[in-house]
C-alpha cells in the first residue's frame, strides 16, 4: 500500500508538472506567426465578432506601429514609435510595451532607441517606424526595430543586452521579424545596398556571424521574416531576398543552397511542408515558388517543383493545411492550391485589400483585410464563406491567438476577442 500510494504521488507531481506546460505551450503565441512559425493553432477561436459583440476588452495603443502582438505566460507584448511631437520632421521613442491579456491593463512601457525624425529615412505610407513582431523565449523578449537596433529583456520590460551597431540603410522602412534558431537570434538586413543575414547571440547581443547575400537585384531591399526548417535531421534557415532566396547554416551563416527568381521588395515568411520550401517572390509580379529541399549549390535548374503566377500576394503569408496552400492576395483574392503540383482547387475574390497574414484554426481561415473587416472561410476543397464582420478600424497588423481569443490590433487599439 505504501509504495502505490509513493507512486501515485509521485504520478500526481510528474502530471501537475506537465499540465501546466501542456496549457501554456498551446495558449502562447509568442512569435510572428505563432509559436510554431506557421500562423496555425488548435485552440477553438470565435468565429464573428463586432465592436457590441465578443469583445471582452479593448485597449487604446500609445503611438505607432504594425508590429503583432506576441502572448507569453499571460502578457501580450508588442512595439510602437511614439512620437514625440507634431509634424513630418518629429523624433520617435520606440518602445515595447507589456499589456495583460486577461485585462488589457498596460503593464510596462520601455524605451529603447529613438528614431530622430531629422535623419529618418522615409517609410512607406503603410509601414511603421514598429513593424517587427516580438519573439518571446525562456523568460526572455527579443525586440527588433530594423536598423535602428535590436534588443533582449525580461518579462517585466528591464532590458538585458541592446546592439544598434548594425548600419545599414533601409528603403520603405523595416519589416521582417527575427527567428530564434538555439543560441542565435537571425533576421534579415534587406536595405539600399548590400543585404545580409546576421546572428546575434542570444544571451549577449553579440554578432555571431553574417551572411552577405549575393544578388544581381537592381533593388537590393526586401523585408522578409526568415523560416525555421529542419532537412534531414539539420537545421536550416531559409531566407528570400531580392531576386534570390538562400538556405543556410544557422550555426555558422554558410549558403547551403540557392534558387534565383526576378522580384524584389519580399515580404511573405515562407512556409515549409511536403519536402518543400514554398515562397513569394514581391515585386512587381509576385510568383509562388515550391523548392524541393535535399540540393546544394545554385538549384534554380533542378530543384524548383512548379511555379504559380496568379494572385499571388506581395504581402500576406501563406498558410500550409494538410497538403493544401491557402493564400490571400493584397487585392483580395483567395486560393487554394495542391502542395505537391500547384494545381488550383479554387480561387474566389474575397475582396477588400490585404496586408495582414492569414491564420488558421480548427478548420477555420481568418482573413484580416485592411479595413478592419474579417472573413472567415472554410478550410478544404470547396470555398465557402463561414462569417463576415468589421471592427470598422484600420489595421495592417496580423493576429495573435490563445487563451481560446484572438488579439487584434488596429491604428488605434488593442482587442481581445473570443466567444462570451
Amino acid at each position: 500500500m505504501l509504495l502505490r500510494n509513493v507512486f501515485l504521488v509521485r504520478a500526481f507531481c510528474v502530471w501537475t508538472f506537465l499540465v501546466p506546460a501542456i496549457v501554456w505551450g498551446q495558449a502562447d503565441w509568442s512569435q510572428f506567426r505563432g509559436s510554431a512559425g506557421d500562423g496555425q493553432t488548435t485552440l477553438s477561436l470565435p468565429l464573428s465578432w463586432d465592436q457590441e459583440t465578443n469583445v471582452t476588452w479593448k485597449t487604446p495603443v500609445a503611438g505607432q506601429g504594425w508590429s503583432s502582438p506576441s502572448l507569453y505566460g499571460g502578457t501580450l507584448f508588442f512595439t510602437a514609435a511614439v512620437p514625440q511631437g507634431e509634424g513630418d520632421k518629429v523624433d520617435y521613442d520606440l518602445q515595447l510595451l507589456g499589456v495583460s491579456a486577461k485585462t488589457g491593463e498596460v503593464s510596462f512601457q520601455t524605451n529603447l532607441f529613438k528614431q530622430l525624425g531629422a535623419s529618418a529615412p522615409r517609410i512607406h505610407s503603410k509601414n511603421s517606424h514598429a513593424s517587427p513582431t516580438p519573439l518571446i523565449s525562456s523568460g526572455r523578449v527579443y525586440v527588433h526595430f530594423g536598423h535602428m537596433g535590436t534588443a533582449c529583456l525580461d518579462l517585466d520590460g528591464k532590458v538585458i543586452w541592446k546592439n544598434n551597431e548594425l548600419n545599414y540603410r533601409p528603403v520603405h522602412g523595416n519589416g521582417g521579424s527575427p527567428v530564434l534558431v538555439d543560441d542565435h537570434l537571425i533576421f534579415s538586413c534587406d536595405g539600399a545596398k548590400d543585404p545580409f543575414v546576421i546572428a546575434l547571440h542570444r544571451d549577449t547581443g553579440k554578432v555571431v556571424w553574417k551572411f552577405d547575400r549575393q544578388s544581381d537585384a537592381k533593388k537590393k531591399f526586401s523585408f522578409t521574416t526568415p523560416a525555421v526548417i529542419e532537412v534531414e535531421g539539420q537545421k536550416q534557415i531559409v531566407s528570400p531576398g531580392s531576386n534570390v532566396v538562400c538556405g543556410l547554416d544557422p550555426k555558422t551563416g554558410e549558403e547551403i543552397w540557392r534558387v534565383r527568381y526576378e522580384g524584389y521588395s519580399v515580404i511573405p515568411k515562407p512556409v515549409f511542408g511536403d519536402g518543400m520550401i514554398f515562397i513569394c517572390t514581391g515585386y512587381d509580379r509576385p510568383t509562388l515558388m515550391a523548392i524541393r529541399m535535399g540540393g546544394k549549390g545554385d538549384v534554380t535548374d533542378t530543384h524548383v517543383e512548379w511555379v504559380e503566377d496568379k494572385a499571388v500576394p506581395h504581402t500576406p503569408c501563406l498558410l500550409l493545411i494538410d497538403s493544401a496552400l491557402y493564400m490571400v492576395s493584397d487585392r483580395g483574392i483567395a486560393s487554394c492550391l495542391k502542395a505537391k503540383t500547384g494545381e488550383v482547387v479554387w480561387r474566389e475574390r474575397v475582396g477588400g485589400a490585404y496586408s495582414s497574414s492569414p491564420i488558421a484554426s480548427n478548420g477555420r481561415i481568418y482573413l484580416q483585410s485592411e479595413a478592419g473587416e474579417t472573413h472567415v472561410l472554410k478550410v478544404g476543397e470547396e470555398y465557402k464563406v463561414l462569417s463576415t464582420h468589421s471592427l470598422g478600424e484600420r489595421t495592417l497588423a496580423s493576429y495573435a491567438a490563445g487563451d481560446g481569443a484572438i488579439f487584434l490590433r488596429t491604428a488605434d487599439h488593442l482587442y481581445r476577442i473570443e466567444d462570451k
